[in-house]
């Protein structure tokens, strides 16, 4: 599959990224993950990159760089060298000042290194103690400064996103990106005007938790007793209940029908749905726990469904939506 450009900042990557929270567990990812080892992220970025991805994207926030270091280290492991790759992570906005982009920067280089930071994300569109409009404009600070590519937000609204979008402008820089949960699940993106916003202004939508925390993979449909072992907080968090299970079940076979003509999986599924229904404005970033994992996300990207069987999923996925 062709590569996407970032927004208008002539950055090419996969349509599918690899997302590496999963990397640390540690404080509150604990909640949602077992611990890691390095080996075990050596081998899922490996993976990744076997399978053609080409974007990683990690945070300060996972793990206060834990992950951004597991994510250098696995790249260089492989044998990849600065450059051959997207490397994407974020600024925790919660509790700061804009002042802190500029202190931090240095602490995100020195973990990432010897890879460059090609996007740099704002975190949240709340929670910091100046205005968004501070922060974008530290951001687009360290891009003169040749410290990063490209600058990005995340979890912003449509309004949110078009200021940063019009505050970068006014330097010449472009608004990278926005990630935002999007998936067959949560399609909200089309009715807050996140979408329209973006496609308007040229930025790209980087969907998260595209498989809404494992809910689109259908295992916990085929074997409820797996949502028992999940931890508590992920499973309260996604809502992994029998009454989710069985709202969604139309959905999973569908999905399950439309595998078998691939030869896919129904992840595989869910994410072709996700980079083919939005077009070239969407790419999809999901995580891995586990080696297939990788390996099945980057698969998807061979999955060509037809148009009739992405409106059948978009219209299953609307009445599913309904049923809340």
């Amino acid at each position: 599959m062709a590569t996407r450009e970032l927004g208008r900042t002539g950055i090419h990557t996969s349509p599918i990224g690899l997302g590496c929270m999963q990397f640390s567990a540690q404080g509150i990812l604990s909640g949602f993950f077992s611990p890691m080892s390095q080996v075990d992220a050596d081998v899922i970025v490996k993976t990744a990159l076997d399978g053609g991805i080409t974007l990683f994207d990690t945070a300060e926030l996972y793990g206060r760089g834990e992950s951004e270091r597991r994510l250098a280290a696995g790249l260089t492991h492989a044998g990849i060298a600065p450059g051959e790759v997207t490397v994407a992570t974020k600024w925790r906005p919660v509790g700061r000042t804009a002042g802190s982009v500029g202190r931090t920067i240095g602490d995100r280089i020195a973990a990432l290194n010897p890879f460059p930071i090609d996007l740099h994300q704002i975190h949240f569109g709340f929670g910091g103690l100046s205005p968004v409009r501070k922060q974008v404009e530290a951001m687009a600070q360290l891009v003169a400064a040749g410290k990063i590519r490209a600058v990005g937000v995340s979890n912003f609204t449509a309004k949110q996103m078009a200021t940063a979008h019009a505050l970068l402008a006014e330097h010449g820089i472009p608004l990278a990106s926005n990630q935002i949960q999007i998936n067959l699940l949560n399609r909200s993106i089309e009715k807050n005007g996140i979408l329209d916003t973006a496609r308007g202004l040229g930025i790209t939508l980087i969907a998260y938790s595209p498989l809404r925390s494992g809910m689109l993979t259908g295992k916990f449909h085929d074997n409820r007793d797996l949502v028992n072992a999940m931890p508590r907080l992920r499973r309260t968090v996604h809502g992994f209940n029998a009454n989710n299970l069985d709202r969604t079940a139309p959905l999973i076979e569908a999905m399950r029908e439309i595998a078998g003509v691939h030869r896919a999986t129904i992840s595989q599924v869910a994410l072709a749905w996700l980079i083919t229904n939005y077009g070239d404005t969407v790419i999809a970033i999901p995580g891995a726990s586990k080696p297939h994992h990788a390996a099945e996300a980057a698969g998807a990207m061979n999955v060509a469904l037809t148009a009739g069987e992405t409106q059948r999923l978009t219209d299953i996925s609307s009445v599913v939506h309904r049923n809340r």
